[in-house]
């Protein structure tokens, strides 16, 4: 496979050197492009070096071959790591000022970028905006993570690690519209179950997993309807930008149940990741229950929330597979996996992923991990990484389930 490793001038670029390695090491011609900024971090001998082939940043170079766009004419796939907040506003306006970006302009290939940038420059709205028009062009972005940034900062904009950066992009290739035709419908987020117009009875989940599972769908060529709860404010910009994902919402388990009810008629594959609420308050109140009125004590009574789940499996069309999510905290392996046993015949899904949740694990998290069981109660897979990662194997499994 012909790989183009663009560079873009940001400290992460040393972990770049090991992405290349990576990818020679697994029999791929790699052409390394990096930026003139770029060579100021790891300089061109290192790039020759680790990719064997000659490398420059400019257009003027090589004439003859017409070096500036053949370059991206014949690749199989670009990877741009890091990608910082300039490159990622140069890509979206189209320029093409350097090799790099002529290289993107002629080519028809996959293309993955991993974003690097301290956090104020992820979140800054003109950020958040070229990510969004990337995406609708069906550009894919992995990460940024969260952790130690340059300068002693914490928090979202460190560029996810060479080795799944690897796994992802050589991944795109091998998944490549194995879903294509394929409607979907995913459910993501928390439900939010009102006891009177200002508190909410409500869980942990951030929406991050269900919405890596419609993004891993839609990448693969499905067309996916996302049923989505509360999530994080950030966890929606690329679900939203996708060009093959709808987006709906739904607040509370009985919203919830409607929307499901509505679309499902239509899918091929449901996948239930939503975290829905078991119970929901009997009456809530029309106007807010004050301190003052309550005696010093609240009472509030509970009952349970219809099973979205189960309802969907009792109805569903021939043909149709459902998907189930079940949070479990318990840290035994066997009786998490009697447990979730127990469940899958319960609702009577076609496959169970138990999703392994805690104070500091699974909700609120990039990385995730899950169990997989089949039809047959028989554990299909597991899977480990970040919630993108884990998306991609729940889709392996329900493939070859399928």
């Amino acid at each position: 496979m012909y790989v183009i490793v663009g560079v873009t001038g940001g400290i992460a670029a040393y972990k770049t050197v090991q992405l290349v390695r990576l990818l020679v090491l697994g029999g791929h011609e790699v052409h390394v492009i990096p930026t003139d900024d770029a060579v100021r971090f790891v300089g061109i001998p290192t790039w020759e070096a680790i990719s064997r082939h000659p490398v420059t940043t400019s257009v003027h170079d090589d004439v003859a071959k017409v070096r500036h766009v053949a370059l991206g004419q014949a690749a199989d796939l670009v990877i741009v790591a890091p990608a910082t907040a300039n490159f990622l506003a140069k890509m979206a306006a189209g320029l093409a000022d350097d090799l790099l970006g002529t290289s993107l302009l002629a080519t028809t290939a996959p293309v993955v970028v991993a974003p690097a940038m301290h956090t104020e420059m992820w979140r800054h709205p003109a950020t958040i905006h070229n990510v969004e028009v990337l995406r609708s062009r069906g550009v894919h972005v992995i990460g940024p993570e969260d952790g130690p940034l340059t300068g002693g900062d914490i928090g979202p904009g460190r560029m996810t690690e060479p080795d799944r950066i690897h796994a992802f992009a050589t991944g795109l290739l091998a998944h490549r519209d194995d879903l294509a035709g394929v409607r979907v419908l995913v459910t993501a987020g928390g439900t939010r179950e009102p006891i009177d117009p200002v508190r909410y009875i409500g869980n942990r989940s951030s929406g991050r997993q269900g919405v890596a599972v419609a993004l891993a769908a839609a990448d693969r060529g499905a067309h996916v309807t996302l049923v989505v709860a509360h999530a994080e404010a950030d966890v929606l910009v690329s679900a939203r930008s996708h060009p093959r994902i709808d987006v709906t919402h739904a607040v509370t388990a009985f919203e919830l149940a409607a929307e499901v009810a509505d679309r499902a008629e239509t899918a091929d594959i449901v996948v239930m990741a939503a975290a829905v609420a078991d119970y929901r308050v009997a009456e809530a109140s029309e106007r807010k229950l004050a301190k003052d009125e309550t005696g010093g004590e609240l009472t509030l009574k509970l009952v349970e929330t219809d099973d979205i789940l189960a309802a969907l499996v009792g109805r569903r069309r021939p043909g149709q597979m459902i998907v189930g999510f079940a949070a479990e905290t318990e840290t035994d392996a066997a009786a998490l996996l009697a447990r979730a046993i127990r469940k899958r015949r319960r609702k009577g899904v076609d496959l169970l992923a138990v999703n392994e949740v805690g104070w500091q694990k699974g909700f609120e998290t990039p990385d995730n991990t899950l169990t997989l069981i089949g039809s047959d109660d028989e554990v299909i897979a597991t899977a480990g990484g970040t919630k993108r990662e884990v998306a991609d194997a729940l889709w392996d499994a329900v493939l070859a389930q399928r």
